[in-house]
């Protein structure tokens, strides 16, 4: 279960991060290059795909202009 909940709090990460990159009309490419991360990070971390590091969401989140807990 533990397993399940994990893949399931990463989906809704991803998506949160897609709803907000799209309210601010961002590409993946601008977002990365705003919070220094790869483009290709920024793809897998909106489709669920990995562990995002507080220190990358906290770059995210500035450059997101949100705060981490809106997230």
């Amino acid at each position: 279960m533990a397993q399940k909940e994990s893949l399931d709090i990463k989906h809704r990460f991803g998506k949160a991060i897609r709803r907000r990159r799209r309210e601010l009309d961002l590409s993946q490419e601008i977002l990365a290059e705003k919070a220094e991360l790869h483009r290709t990070y920024i793809s897998s971390i909106e489709l669920g795909k990995c562990n995002v590091s507080l220190e990358n969401i906290e770059k995210l989140a500035k450059a997101l202009d949100i705060s981490i807990a809106d997230l």
